[in-house]
């Protein structure tokens, strides 16, 4: 771990400084984050090992006075594949341009390129802020690129009805039609 960064700063004070502060964290540090990873191996093959992540975030002030930060978070997350229910790790290398928010009504009035970072009592913790940014991150479903193609049983396709087989389809009420013109005859 090099500790190149402050544990809280205050954005204003660091964006009116221009500050920039880079380093690296222990994944085992970030606990919303570390319960959605893979467990570390004792006995797996291959082993679990979880690295840290490192990043760099630069803070600033916008045309609008806003304060705004620039990260980018880099990290091999263990993530479980949902395809082969092994292990893999998940390159992650993300970049955000943030600005900094002490009310949630504040978000509305935000330009686009901006995702809020909602800070309380002027003080944000820099560790949060990189956990945050991981958990982005993390794909909804993890799979490995290496897990290949899945695999069907035989009696089970994937292809539409796009010309081999047509399905047999129970329509319950198609002889309705001819009920209902009998009886408007009536």
């Amino acid at each position: 771990m090099s500790r190149e960064f402050p544990d809280i700063v205050d954005p204003w004070k660091v964006a009116d400084g221009r500050r920039s502060f880079r380093g690296t964290v222990p994944l085992k540090w970030m606990t919303r984050l570390e319960a959605m990873l893979a467990p570390e191996s004792e006995t797996g093959t291959p082993p679990v090992v979880w690295d840290d992540a490192s990043f760099s975030a630069s803070f600033a002030f916008d045309r609008q006075g806003l304060v705004t930060i620039a990260i980018r978070v880099k990290a091999e997350l263990p993530l479980v594949c949902q395809r082969s229910l092994e292990p893999y790790l998940e390159h992650v290398d993300r970049r955000s341009e943030l600005v900094v928010i002490e009310d949630v009504a504040e978000q509305e009035a935000l330009p686009e390129q901006y995702e809020p970072v909602l800070v309380e009592e002027r003080r944000l913790a820099l560790v949060e802020l990189v956990e945050e940014e991981l958990i982005l991150a993390i794909p909804q479903v993890p799979c490995s690129p290496d897990a290949g193609e899945l695999e069907l049983p035989d009696d089970v396709s994937l292809e539409t009805s796009g010309g081999k087989e047509k399905e047999q389809t129970h329509r319950p009420f198609e002889g309705l039609s001819g009920l209902i013109k009998d009886s408007a005859g009536d």
